[in-house]
């Protein structure tokens, strides 16, 4: 097991460092440059090279590069070129919206998903599937920002049952914090509810044609006993597949959510850094992205360890 999760980790930083390169070489060829954006377009070729010489931008990519990743592996992430800030603080500021917000969106998918799923597959061909299989349609095909737009009209503008927008901080107290990311967190909470209803139903479906299954039923052991206990558990590999993608996706794409509802998350930080040709503060946000999405993939194949002693055996 050490050596599994030595070759695994080997695997994670090799990959960190393959796709920061890619995302440092992407950066640099995107058109725009930062000075001429910081000093306008009055600025002189004098002022402009000394603003680019200051900021390092003069010198060669791979220098560039070699800086970047030792700063990043160091905690210094360097500084904004729109904030005048170190980028850290920026990062960690907005994680403290983004990552609640995702926390809840997955909570709330799950709660959705998982029961209608399992309650599908059990009644196949029922009411319960009928409603799922309607329910999985209209949530994945209609678009996040809509159901975020419908949701505000609804129990903000109608209703005002809710802030239509902005965040308070968690120092205002924890109930005006959740409340301002309810919203958000349900617009997107309902697509991967959507596709993880689909991916529950068809893996407890596959799962039940297992002969553990019909042994256990054989033994007269009740339906929901064999279901909950037998069936379910031994289903979850699928099921944590897509948890793990969605939870980067929800991490990563909550831009069009965050500017809906005018919320300080990362999404929000990524797009004012591409709006205002804050190169550093991209690389790092778009960095940290990958990173979640190969951490959290890692995390999956440890938790596929967990749950299926036949893995084990094979790893």
């Amino acid at each position: 097991m050490i050596a599994l999760l030595s070759r695994r980790l080997a695997g994670l930083v090799l990959t960190l460092l393959v796709v920061s390169l890619v995302i440092f070489a992407v950066m640099d060829l995107l058109p725009g440059d930062p000075a001429s954006i910081m000093l306008g377009t009055s600025a002189s070729p004098e002022t402009l090279a000394a603003l680019r010489h200051e900021l390092g931008l003069d010198q060669p990519l791979i220098l560039r590069y070699g800086q970047w990743i030792a700063g990043v592996f160091s905690g210094n992430l360097g500084q904004s070129y729109t904030y005048g800030v170190p980028v850290a603080g920026l990062i960690v500021e907005r994680l403290a919206v983004t990552l609640p917000l995702a926390l809840m969106a997955i909570m709330l998918s799950v709660l959705i998903a998982l029961p209608l799923g399992v309650l599908a597959a059990a009644q196949r061909g029922g009411i319960v599937d009928a409603i799922a299989t309607v329910f999985s349609q209209i949530s994945i095909a209609v678009p996040v920002f809509w159901v975020a737009l419908l949701l505000i009209i609804l129990f903000s503008t109608t209703l005002g049952l809710m802030p239509a927008g902005g965040f308070p901080g968690w120092g205002a107290g924890l109930l005006p914090a959740l409340q301002a990311l309810l919203m958000p967190a349900v617009a997107l909470a309902l697509p991967q509810a959507g596709v993880l209803t689909r991916v529950a139903r068809s893996a407890v479906l596959d799962t039940m044609h297992e002969d553990f299954a019909r042994t256990a039923v054989a033994k007269g052991l009740s339906r929901s006993t064999v279901l909950w206990r037998h069936i379910v558990p031994n289903a979850l590999v699928p099921i944590l597949t897509i948890l793990g993608l969605q939870f980067t996706f929800l991490v990563a794409g909550a831009v069009l959510v965050e500017n809906v509802f005018n919320l300080p998350g990362l999404g929000r930080l990524a797009f004012q850094a591409l709006s205002q040709r804050d190169i550093i503060v991209m690389q790092d946000v778009v960095l940290l992205f990958a990173g979640l999405v190969i951490v959290m993939n890692f995390i999956v194949d440890l938790s596929y360890l967990a749950i299926d002693p036949r893995m084990r055996k094979a790893a």
